[in-house]
């Protein structure tokens, strides 16, 4: 909570607006990494989805919470995202984090078949304590669409403290070896700034290419 107090006079300043949030959509650049999940057999919006939640893990301001009236880091977070059912009806697939990718990916498939199957909505975190309902990320992306912004459905503006993040579909092939995606960041501005979803994206890229680079060659198993 070292990092937090310096920026504490921000949050303050920010938690007393009725609407403390900031909302970025951007077009964000990855390297190209359909061709490598298709050798290896692994889905890409669930790649994606490994490389996007452990890059937000990373920074700080994305860990903050407020909780009993007080400002807390949590330890980590559900994995979690919006799918639509048989019914052609939202719901939620939610499992536990993990940083071996080759599991991730099992988990989030299983977790998104529960929720397909499900015509009634399930993981929407009555069943959890007040702490564990701040142990989370909001996802949804959005395949069908070229995204160029999103304003999301929020109970309460004034205390809505977890971020949430959604894009849409990914860019054809590029000449230069990149595809592009819209992406919308939204957090409480007490704790994130226009910079941190720079580093946010920043990171994404970074460990999606970190994982190409290590495991070129690997087959079907990263």
């Amino acid at each position: 909570m070292q990092n937090f107090e310096k920026r504490r006079d921000r949050y303050e300043a920010f938690a007393s607006f009725e609407k403390p949030l900031v909302n970025l959509s951007f077009e964000l650049e990855v390297p190209e990494f359909r061709h490598f999940c298709k050798e290896r057999g692994l889905p890409p919006f669930h790649f994606f989805l490994y490389h996007v939640l452990h890059a937000l893990e990373g920074i700080d301001n994305f860990m903050y919470r407020v909780h009993k009236g007080e400002v807390i880091k949590i330890k980590d977070f559900w994995a979690s995202y919006t799918v639509i059912n048989q019914d052609q009806n939202l719901n939620f697939a939610r499992f536990e984090m993990t940083s071996d990718l080759q599991a991730f990916v099992a988990r989030s498939v299983e977790a998104k078949k529960v929720a397909e199957a499900s015509a009634s909505i399930i993981n929407r975190s009555e069943d959890l304590s007040d702490y564990d309902k701040r142990r989370n990320i909001h996802i949804t992306c959005m395949p069908w669409l070229k995204l160029t912004s999103i304003e999301h459905p929020i109970y309460e503006h004034k205390d809505y403290d977890i971020p949430s993040l959604a894009w849409g579909r990914f860019s054809d092939p590029r000449d230069d070896g990149k595809l592009t995606v819209t992406m919308s960041v939204q957090a409480h501005h007490g704790f994130v700034d226009g910079y941190h979803i720079h580093l946010l994206a920043q990171a994404i890229a970074a460990r999606i290419a970190d994982t190409m680079t290590r495991h070129s060659g690997a087959g079907r198993n990263p």
